[in-house]
């Protein structure tokens, strides 16, 4: 069996355990359309591609105009290190989302293994974390004449909630030279998160109300392809998630210019396209892009906004890293 084949067969494998682990609830990650210079959000086994503690924070203004639509921020660290005679990457990465009047709060800590097979480096991680959920009751608004709900339904709370759950995701990547590939699982435990009231116990009415977090599948892949005689090179890249009731994909395709400026756009099914724009001076990194909704939405909204800033600071692990200047920016 080529090399080729034996990669392919293992993400394959890897795909079905995480397919097989999966139940069906609604999605609840992050969306960002910048996810190439954000992999360890979706991928904890992306952590560790260069040599580099590589630092990333990125903020989502989602569908601007409208009144409770996403707001989402998010802040990663990773590097590589060696022990042992091995080579491990580590990572911690956050995040933050707040629709309507929910809030969630990711904090994930990442770590994995690295093993050099077939001219290239697979990495395979793990991600345990805590899920935190809130929602502000309080603010619960039901005007007089409502037809669909009334204003003493014990399904809808009038107090502030909040709770905590243990998280647990999962991830394999491989990269070579000129493309990489991932798959990885979120919330694989399906937590169950036990909303209260604030303090941990019971709510003023006596209820405890759940919030279930959706098991997630992401795959990801994507190259760099230098154009001959030129200073450019073509960056396409591709990320499809699931939860097996939602299903969505998106596809980009970025041009980079003498590894300083890169620019391109992008297309997520049913939703949206979109544009980038990003420049590298030295190790710092700031990135745009700006969505145009491809549905009804449009009418309401004035599109979605986003940045992504970062700054990669040299490691020395006493061995050079064959593929730090061709990873996944990639970078």
């Amino acid at each position: 069996m080529t090399p080729m084949k034996h990669t392919i067969r293992l993400l394959t494998i890897t795909a079905a355990l995480l397919w097989a682990a999966s139940g069906l609830r609604a999605q609840n990650d992050a969306q960002f359309s910048q996810y190439f210079e954000i992999p360890t959000l979706y991928n904890p086994a992306a952590i560790g591609q260069t040599d580099f503690i590589r630092i990333r924070g990125a903020g989502r203004l989602q569908w601007v105009g409208i009144d409770g639509a996403p707001q989402t921020f998010m802040l990663s660290g990773d590097m590589p290190f060696k022990a042992l005679g091995k080579r491990f990457g580590t990572g911690l990465v956050m995040q933050q989302e707040s629709i309507g009047l929910y809030n969630s709060l990711n904090i994930n800590a990442q770590i994995g293994f690295k093993l050099r097979k077939f001219g290239g480096e697979f990495t395979f991680a793990i991600q345990p974390g805590m899920y935190d959920q809130r929602f502000k009751g309080s603010e619960v608004f039901i005007p007089d004449g409502d037809d669909y709900h009334q204003d003493t339904d014990d399904g809808m709370p009038t107090t502030d909630l909040h709770g905590t759950a243990f998280d647990l995701g999962a991830g394999i990547w491989y990269n070579r030279p000129r493309w990489w590939v991932g798959i990885s699982g979120t919330h694989l435990t399906a937590p169950t998160i036990r909303m209260g009231g604030e303090d941990g116990g019971q709510t003023s009415d006596g209820n405890i109300y759940e919030f279930k977090a959706a098991r997630t599948l992401y795959f990801m892949a994507g190259g760099n392809i230098p154009l001959k005689n030129t200073l450019f090179e073509l960056l396409p890249s591709v990320l499809v998630k699931s939860d097996f009731t939602f299903t969505t994909a998106e596809i980009t395709a970025r041009a980079r210019y003498n590894k300083f400026l890169s620019f391109g756009v992008g297309y997520r099914y049913n939703d949206a396209v979109y544009a980038t724009i990003a420049a590298e001076i030295k190790n710092f990194y700031v990135g745009y892009s700006y969505d145009y909704a491809t549905s009804g939405i449009h009418s309401a909204s004035s599109g979605s906004h986003e940045i992504v800033v970062g700054y990669s600071l040299k490691l020395d692990l006493g061995e050079k890293n064959r593929n730090r200047h061709r990873s996944i920016r990639i970078m």
